[in-house]
């Protein structure tokens, strides 16, 4: 390691928040090892600054060392977008010291927050002004806010509230000069430019690094319902979407839906939760009914709601939550599928999008054709279909050895279902971003004019290429 890039990094930040291996106490192995296990790297340092101007200072000094960063929040990301590569070359910038909660403003509806905020903290902050912050995810404990902003963080109710993107209102951003943009503007109108907000929202830190966001918060609903449906099909889910929109118009900000199969790794693997319906029915959907009256009307609706769905057929069998308490379970039910599915053995993930009237086109050819190429093959299929993310996911045959699975059918598998997203006028990543797991595979699946653009604006904002390189674009 150069000294001198080592004596500026201790001097911007302190010597206690510049961790090396040369320190045999140091264990830097949590900021180097990725969240599913895929890679493990090794940083050359993790420097953890406290202020936005301690963030500009390690920028400046890495730019002038000619050394590469890697920002990193919470590392719950799932495309290998936040660790360092196996060089002992690069820099990880950790924000999580950088957690305050800078202001809330109830008469703005909005709240400032630093990058290394946790995303529970925050909704726990909107939570005791009696307010509401809805992005949800099952990471939400330990996922941070600029990791979120990095990568256009979806969950649950997009289907309401839209993706993180659609929550943020301003940044301040370091970019990869050292400079700092102060863009925390809470304002929802401002047509003085160009949108540089969303150019860094889903940039995955290879454009600047955001270190705090203005975001949107919400009054809380006078009631929120849970229920679970059992329907026949997919075809049959969609039809009980459309119904929910009649019914319930902007009160619906939850619908998921869970494949048997999903649901069948939760009643193994957790026996403790008690999954409803899932043995009589080829798929689950969850729906949550969010009402600004009250909980007699919100139940209402409901059932008037599932009353015509079971009526229409789209709908074989539900229940409604009947307390906060079942309501959590059910969501818990939902939320615990990747948790399952890890403990069945390794499995090959995607995250897609389709438009919701071909989904069911889509997972009919999709699962024939993998199942004939690969007899035996599980498919884990469970998602956002009010917003057409699906997590499309493939287990190996039951007998199989996981790992072999990965080495020698994850290339192929990748590209039957990314070709056939692809025909169905989809995209190969929805909302856990394209990090370096999938950036071999955009060129392949983006429009060209559209990459080209893309290559000008990292040229443009990052001609040294610094930041994060290899994520998102391949050199």
């Amino acid at each position: 390691m150069s000294a001198d890039l080592l004596a500026a990094l201790r001097a911007a930040v302190g010597t206690g928040q510049v961790l090396t291996h040369e320190d045999p106490t140091a264990d830097l192995s949590a900021w180097e090892r990725d969240w599913r296990g895929r890679a493990h790297g090794r940083a050359l340092a993790v420097v953890r600054p406290g202020r936005t101007e301690e963030v500009a200072a390690v920028v400046r000094a890495c730019a002038a060392g000619g050394v590469s960063l890697v920002p990193q929040g919470g590392n719950t990301g799932l495309v290998v977008g936040s660790v360092p590569d196996g060089s002992g070359s690069q820099v990880v910038l950790s924000l999580s010291r950088m957690n305050r909660v800078r202001s809330l403003d109830t008469a703005n509806l909005t709240v400032t927050v630093e990058a290394g905020c946790v995303l529970q903290q925050l909704q726990q902050a909107a939570e005791q002004a009696s307010l509401l912050f809805p992005l949800s995810l099952a990471a939400e404990g330990s996922c941070t806010i600029g990791g979120n902003l990095a990568t256009n963080a979806g969950g649950t109710q997009v289907l309401r509230y839209g993706n993180a993107r659609d929550l943020c209102l301003g940044l301040e951003v370091v970019t990869a000069q050292g400079e700092v943009w102060q863009g925390l503007s809470g304002l929802r109108k401002d047509n003085t430019g160009y949108d540089l907000r969303d150019l860094f929202i889903g940039s995955e830190g290879t454009l600047g690094v955001i270190t705090a966001a203005t975001l949107k918060l919400y009054p809380r609903p006078a009631a929120r319902l849970t229920a679970w449906a059992a329907v026949p099909s997919l075809d049959a889910a969609v039809q009980l979407l459309g119904l929910a929109h009649q019914h319930l118009g902007a009160g619906l900000t939850g619908f998921e839906v869970m494949g048997q199969f999903a649901l069948e790794l939760v009643a193994r693997h957790m026996p403790q939760l008690r999954v409803p319906f899932w043995q009589s029915a080829p798929y689950g959907v969850l729906l949550e009914n969010s009402d600004s009256e009250s909980e007699t009307h919100a139940r209402l609706r409901f059932e008037g709601l599932l009353e015509a769905a079971l009526m229409q057929g789209c709908v074989t069998d539900a229940v409604v939550a009947e307390s906060l308490s079942q309501a959590q379970q059910l969501w818990h039910i939902r939320e615990s599928i990747p948790l399952a599915q890890a403990q069945e053995g390794l499995n090959i993930k995607h995250d897609i999008s389709i438009p919701v009237s071909r989904i069911p086109a889509f997972c009919a050819e999709t699962d024939a054709l993998l199942q004939r190429e690969i007899p035996g093959v599980r498919l884990v299929n469970f998602g956002h279909l009010g917003d057409g993310n699906l997590h499309y996911n493939v287990q190996a045959p039951a007998e199989a050895d996981g790992s072999a699975f990965l080495q020698t059918e994850e290339e192929r598998v990748n590209k039957l279902v990314f070709d056939a997203v692809a025909k169905y006028d989809g995209s190969i990543s929805a909302e856990h971003g394209i990090g370096s797991l999938k950036a071999g595979k955009l060129p392949l699946y983006k429009d060209p004019v559209a990459l080209g653009l893309m290559r000008a604006i990292k040229q443009a904002l990052d001609p040294k290429n610094t930041m994060n390189p290899g994520r998102v674009l391949t050199p």
